[in-house]
């Protein structure tokens, strides 16, 4: 199945983010820590190309720490960009972002306003980043993709502005492995795929991957060579069947 998601409330934020990119002075761009090229909205980068860019490698703390620290190595130094990694145990602070900002020659003083977008997919956790920065509940957060409908312009400190934008998809998703990958960490919503697909999808990427990490949390110590064993295992380790035994894959999905 050809996964693709972008309704109308989507494109009518893209329509509204190009006349927000105007008016601003840089765009925050958050990327899932578990699929930073994935994440990457091409949109974006079409939209505001002018403007400095901070990456914020969100939900690290589900990530595989290797691999998020050779994703902020490379945006650092193959495209020169400034990158933050943000975690549930490690979130960022104002004081980290406002370094960051200075970094890039933005001068904050209290002669001019500067304000900043945050930007990035469907459930990537921009609410929840801001809400963080600011210290408060400021944007309204969800476990769900397209929480966020409309701007929301946050004040972060004095001549200092936060604006929360819609979670955004791109018209067509070319690269279907991608596509996937965006189902299987939660940016697409149920409704648009299918989510045994995206479990047997999972399995198959994650057993080429990532099987020792899938051993040390599940507690597995059998060989698991196919997908197949590898979703009997977590089956059996988190209850993820139906009456008679039955292995539900569809629940399987939601413990990767």
């Amino acid at each position: 199945m050809a996964i693709t998601w972008f309704p109308g409330h989507m494109n009518r934020a893209t329509k509204e983010l190009r006349k927000l990119a105007k008016v601003s002075d840089l765009v925050i761009e958050l990327l899932d820590a578990r699929a930073p090229n994935a994440s990457r909205n091409p949109l974006l980068a079409s939209i505001a190309p002018e403007l400095p860019r901070i990456y914020v490698l969100s939900k690290a703390d589900l990530a595989d720490q290797e691999t998020t620290a050779q994703w902020y190595d490379y945006f650092k130094q193959q495209e020169s960009k400034t990158c933050l990694i943000s975690s549930i145990e490690n979130p960022i602070s104002a004081g980290n972002l406002l370094a960051a900002i200075i970094n890039l020659s933005i001068e904050i003083s209290a002669n001019s306003s500067k304000q900043m977008i945050v930007a990035g997919i469907p459930n990537v956790g921009k609410s929840t980043f801001i809400n963080k920065i600011c210290g408060r509940k400021v944007a309204k957060t969800g476990n769900e993709p397209a929480i966020t409908k409309r701007h929301q312009r946050i004040k972060l400190l004095e001549n200092v502005y936060l604006v929360d934008t819609p979670g955004m998809m791109w018209p067509k998703l070319e690269d279907q492995e991608a596509a996937y990958k965006l189902a299987a960490i939660g940016t697409i919503r149920n409704t648009a795929i299918d989510s045994e697909e995206i479990a047997w999808f999972t399995a198959e990427y994650l057993l080429e991957h990532q099987t020792g990490a899938l051993k040390n949390r599940y507690g597995v110590t059998a060989e698991l060579q196919t997908a197949e064993q590898e979703i009997e295992a977590i089956a059996k380790a988190s209850g993820a069947k139906n009456k008679g035994s039955r292995i539900n894959t569809i629940k399987c999905l939601k413990h990767y």
